[in-house]
Parts: C-alpha cells; structure tokens; sequence
C-alpha cells in the first residue's frame, strides 16, 4: 500500500499528531533508559519535528537521523541546530555506513508496514555491544483501558480512526512487541513501562495548562509508573543483537 509521510505527519482538524504531554515523555524515555546507554555514537529511526533528536544531541556527540519525510527532517534539523546528520529514507531502504552503539526506534515501531523485517535490517546495524531502545505507545496503559469502558474504543489494542490516519498500523503491548522482537532475533536486556497514566494526552494537555496538575505531579506518575509498567503510556524493550 502506498505511503504518504508528508501527510500521516500532520496535524489535522480533529486531533494532533503529538501533544505537549508528549515530549514531556521523551525527557522520561531517556531517563528510563539511561543506565543501558553506550558509549559511542546513536541512530535515531524517526524524528517527527526534531525535540527527541535534539535531546540525543546533548547526549552523543555523534547523531544519525533516519525519515522518511522531508518536512520531518527539515524541521528536525531546525531543532537541533543541524547537529545531527540527517538521511531522507524509509528505513526498508536505507543503508548505513557505520554501525552504531545506540540506535532508538522511539513510537515507531508502530507505524511499519513490515515490523520484523525492518527490525531484523536493524539487528544487523549495532555494533558489537550496541543497544537498541524500542518505545511503543501500550495498548493496555491506564487511560486506553478506561476508553474502552467508557465505549470509545472497541478493544485495548484498537488502531483508532485517528491513529490510522497517522500511519499507525497496530497497538503493542509487552507480549505483542517481545513477539516480533523474538522474532527478529533480537535478545531483551530489560523492559519496562514509563509514566502511569490515567488521562488522555489532550487531558493532561489541558490539566497542565490550567494549572491543575504541575511537574511533581508528572513526576509522581513517572515513579509510579516504574511499579505498574502494564499501566504505563509507554512500554519498551532495551534489546542486544
């Protein structure tokens, strides 16, 4: 089926592509991921406008960017003032030059039309030792699960209309995503959930704006999360090949 990243990257009427709870959770990824980080250089496989890869830069001194959007890469770029190099491909096409220590496929996964095959090409891009970070948005987190009983959605691992329309193709959750990691031949070093989360993103949006909830508040969810991981707004696996 033919793809339009140009347009599965926008917002529309009805919904956005990401919100302002949404890069809060890329300061609690890194977080969550820290203690596995290697030394070395990082790929990131997709960029959306550029905040996750900007904080990758203030980490590694080298920074590979894959997407296969252009509008994507030229604000990425914008964000972390060109500290990262960028490549304009699908990741079914792309081929390095170098193989990397840290590679990060961060809500991604998700949107591939071929999710093992593609992992397996990426198996093969870590260097001796490397680590690669998978992040999924969970089928089974606090908030979906109250969408189902409210009747908004069919089933926890529903692909909504308005996922869809941003390329999703499937809702992980821990068991789905080890599956095709295993698949892929892909060995977990660790997993793990970040950030409980009862509300919908637009909720804490609005919450936050209206000075509701704050930072500590965030950061409770963050700890909390860290004892109910199938409750979390995130999963992911920290894998070896």
């Amino acid at each position: 089926m033919s793809r339009n990243y140009e347009t599965e990257a926008k917002d529309h009427p009805e919904h956005q592509y990401a919100y302002a709870f949404d890069y809060r959770m890329h300061e609690y990824m890194l977080r969550a991921f820290a203690p596995f980080r290697q030394n070395g250089n990082a790929l990131e496989l997709g960029c959306f406008q550029g905040n996750f890869t900007r904080l990758l830069c203030q980490r590694f001194d080298q920074v590979e960017v894959v997407d296969a959007s252009a509008d994507c890469i030229a604000m990425a770029r914008q964000a972390c003032a060109e500290a990262a190099t960028f490549h304009h491909s699908t990741f079914e096409q792309f081929t390095p030059a170098t193989r990397y220590d840290n590679i990060f496929l961060i809500h991604t996964l998700e949107h591939l039309d071929q999710p093992v095959e593609v992992l397996r090409r990426i198996a093969s891009w870590l260097a001796p030792g490397g680590r690669l970070f998978v992040a999924t948005p969970n089928a089974h987190a606090a908030s979906r699960q109250i969408a189902v009983n409210m009747g908004l959605i069919s089933h926890a691992a529903a692909v909504t209309a308005a996922e869809l329309a941003h390329g999703h193709r499937v809702t992980y959750s821990f068991d789905t995503l080890a599956a095709e990691l295993a698949a892929a031949g892909l060995q977990p070093l660790t997993r793990g959930g970040v950030f409980f989360k009862g509300l919908a993103n637009f909720q804490l949006d609005a919450a936050l704006q209206a000075g509701v909830i704050n930072d500590a508040y965030l950061d409770g969810c963050y700890q909390l999360g860290l004892v109910y991981p199938d409750l979390c707004s995130t999963i992911y696996y920290v894998c070896q090949a």
